[in-house]
């Protein structure tokens, strides 16, 4: 898995690409704590190139989730393919996150 990151004023995107699984779900996750930790309050997810999520994966982006809620901050996740959509749905996560059809309706939801 890569991860490509882009900044939109205050806004972090973060796309992480081909499959996020228990073996590549660390590098996320430091990740995500070196921005949160850092002050990052806005952050969109754009699972455009993700093709698979699993637990593991689903972890980091709960942790995520809680941190920003925790500081007042706020997380969209855009562009799910369909299998990692059946997966955040299975698993209930579509309640728990605002979730955008693309990129830039994520950017204007954050």
């Amino acid at each position: 898995m890569n991860i490509e990151t882009e900044h939109r004023d205050d806004i972090l995107i973060l796309r992480p690409l081909g499959r996020l699984d228990s073996s590549n779900s660390p590098e996320l996750e430091h990740l995500l704590s070196e921005h949160l930790d850092g002050g990052c309050q806005r952050l969109v997810l754009d699972f455009s190139g993700l093709s698979y999520i699993s637990s593991a994966g689903l972890r980091v982006v709960l942790l995520a989730g809680k941190k920003l809620r925790a500081s007042k901050g706020k997380i969209v996740l855009a562009s799910l393919q369909d299998m990692v959509r059946d997966v955040f749905d299975m698993s209930g996560f579509l309640t728990l996150f605002a979730v955008a059809e693309s990129l830039d309706e994520g950017v204007t939801k954050v």
